[in-house]
């Protein structure tokens, strides 16, 4: 039984990381309002290397439509602007020589369908890969028939596994349905 509980636990790790990883990627898509999330892919050449936005300026959002980029060496300021113009997140650079304003332009109606189209895709992946830990543990628990583990405890174990799925399963629709209502709002 404590090889089952042991594969349980780290099933249960998994599927959190899962939901963790979902909640990263929808925070990248923006639902209409400034965000500095919506920069945590961009990185900037800095001394020869590459470094996330944020470890060479300071990011933040001094109202609901802007997000308002500090470089902490202004001589970064055109390196920051062609990140930004070159990351396809869809917002236009205005830089004054002390810092850079986003715009983050109100979402039309076909927009938003298109977000909560990426939403979705999110969504599904979180779940397949939730369904794999699934997979993957009961597997493991099957295996353990081989070592002596009684039928009725690997089936319990079984029945746990799936209990921690349909959890799981619950858990990201809820997070679809809070996202989804996020987006479509006006």
């Amino acid at each position: 039984m404590e090889e089952i509980e042991i594969y349980l636990e780290s099933a249960e790790e998994t599927m959190d990381g899962a939901i963790k990883h979902l909640n990263i990627e929808l925070s990248k898509i923006r639902a209409g309002k400034a965000s500095p999330q919506m920069l945590d892919g961009i990185q900037i050449e800095y001394y020869g290397s590459m470094s996330p936005l944020q470890n060479v300026a300071s990011v933040n959002t001094p109202d609901a439509r802007t997000i308002a980029i500090r470089p902490f060496e202004k001589r970064m300021i055109g390196e920051i602007e062609k990140a930004i113009r070159n990351s396809n997140i869809g917002l236009s650079p205005n830089n004054d020589g002390e810092m850079i304003r986003l715009s983050v332009p109100p979402l039309t109606e076909e927009r938003r369908h298109d977000l909560v189209k990426r939403v979705k895709q999110e969504v599904e992946t979180a779940k397949v890969n939730v369904r794999n830990v699934r997979q993957d543990a009961n597997n493991s628990i099957r295996k353990l028939t081989k070592e002596g583990v009684s039928e009725d405890a690997v089936k319990a174990g079984e029945d746990q596994v799936q209990k921690l799925t349909d959890a799981h399963i619950a858990k990201i629709d809820q997070i679809f349905a809070a996202k989804e209502k996020d987006i479509m709002e006006v």
